[in-house]
């Protein structure tokens, strides 16, 4: 280890979470590993983890009292498990649980580890350790999306053998190092935005826009909205007035960020205009390109005729009208491409096309898994060049983004 990382974590305060899994066992390392780099730890432990590992063994690496119990008079005096959640900088589960984190996301408060989540207004990191099948049970994805969308971060699981016999596929932990290397990115996104866009107005939308065919069928696309909102959540974490308007998806408001939802792109495109003035604009929606001239007033039946025909007609193309707004155009305009082919060619073209800022691209080919997913893998495209960043959780990379737009800003002020 080297005298940069030895300092990387440098007066920053972790709370650890360890759940009851066979992996608790590495989070005694994960502790060394964290105070190695001037981190100060402090450890709750669920009864599950006393099971694998012992409170005097976390104590003793971490060097202070560990928290095994909501109504322990020693440390409730003064509502502990509320001081633990404020006196902290981020909190990391190792290992998460599938049942942990079904607690986690359905908001449940019934011991000092989930109580404690739950009171928490610092960014959460969880390292997912289970059984493969328990990883891929349904109930365990939809988990999984609700925090991220609640904008919780994930490091792993990895792929390899089980501590079942002839067990092995998606659900180990990370390794220490690794939760490690996500604790600093975190740390360090968090850092470069706290407060760097106070007093500036953010515009974000995001998801899709469905067009109705008829009152039961509409034009769609597979946008989940994830990333859009997790912009915005970065944004109004960053301090700046956001308002995010989106198309329909089934995602929590982000905290502070005042949302407007709508359905078509024609609704979505008044809303942008009433939202603007702003200093910047994202437009992660992913806007239907046609809608029907006419939808039908009726459900459209089968029949003789054969297959109806629809009409479509061209929707009003908001990232290009704002863009090339005269009196309310943000100083920044930052437009996304979904593409499946020759990405970052078709990325320059819209950025001269469309006359925005930025152009965010992205590969959303079915078998990269980004649409609809919980990662990103990004191309920022200004007239300056290309960035191509690492696969990222997508609350990663939208706090990234925020740090690009708010130097950005800062320089264009000076």
């Amino acid at each position: 280890m080297n005298t940069n990382d030895r300092r990387s974590l440098q007066g920053k305060r972790i709370l650890l979470i360890i759940g009851g899994g066979i992996a608790a066992y590495k989070s005694l390392d994960l502790i060394r590993r964290l105070r190695e780099r001037g981190a100060e730890v402090r450890v709750v432990m669920t009864q599950a983890a006393q099971e694998f590992v012992t409170p005097l063994s976390a104590g003793a690496i971490a060097g202070g009292h560990v928290y095994v119990d909501l109504f322990d008079w020693r440390t409730e005096f003064d509502i502990g498990h509320i001081r633990l959640a404020r006196d902290t900088n981020l909190v990391v589960v190792a290992p998460a649980t599938a049942d942990l984190m079904a607690k986690i996301a359905g908001g449940h408060a019934d011991d000092i580890a989930s109580t404690v989540l739950l009171a928490i207004d610092k960014p959460v990191l969880l390292a997912p350790a289970m059984n493969p099948h328990m990883w891929s049970n349904a109930a365990t994805r939809r988990n999984l999306a609700q925090l991220v969308a609640d904008g919780v971060t994930v490091v792993g699981p990895n792929a390899g053998e089980m501590a079942e016999q002839g067990e092995a596929g998606i659900g180990r932990m990370a390794e220490p190092l690794e939760i490690v290397a996500a604790v600093e990115s975190r740390l360090a996104a968090r850092h470069e935005t706290a407060g760097s866009l106070s007093g500036r107005r953010v515009l974000v939308t995001a998801g899709p826009t469905h067009e109705a065919i008829d009152p039961v069928r509409y034009i769609a696309n597979r946008s989940s909205g994830k990333q859009g909102f997790a912009i915005a959540r970065a944004a109004a974490a960053a301090g700046a007035d956001v308002t995010l308007v989106t198309g329909p998806v089934p995602l929590a408001d982000p905290p502070a960020v005042t949302v407007i939802r709508v359905e078509s792109a024609r609704e979505m495109l008044a809303e942008v205009d009433r939202a603007l003035p702003a200093d910047v604009a994202v437009f992660a929606a992913a806007v239907a390109d046609w809608r029907v001239a006419e939808p039908g007033a009726q459900k459209l039946k089968k029949g003789a005729g054969g297959t109806p025909k629809l009409d479509l007609v061209e929707n009003p193309d908001i990232l290009a009208t704002v863009a090339h707004g005269k009196s309310k155009r943000p100083l920044l305009v930052i437009g996304f491409a979904a593409e499946t082919e020759h990405v970052i060619n078709n990325a320059r073209a819209k950025l001269d096309r469309k006359g925005c800022d930025w152009i965010v691209a992205n590969d959303v080919s079915p078998a990269t898994g980004i649409m609809g997913g919980d990662r990103n893998s990004v191309h920022l495209v200004t007239r300056d060049g290309v960035e191509s960043w690492p696969n990222e959780d997508k609350q990663t990379v939208a706090d990234k983004l925020i740090a690009r737009i708010a130097v950005t800003l800062a320089a264009a002020a000076k």
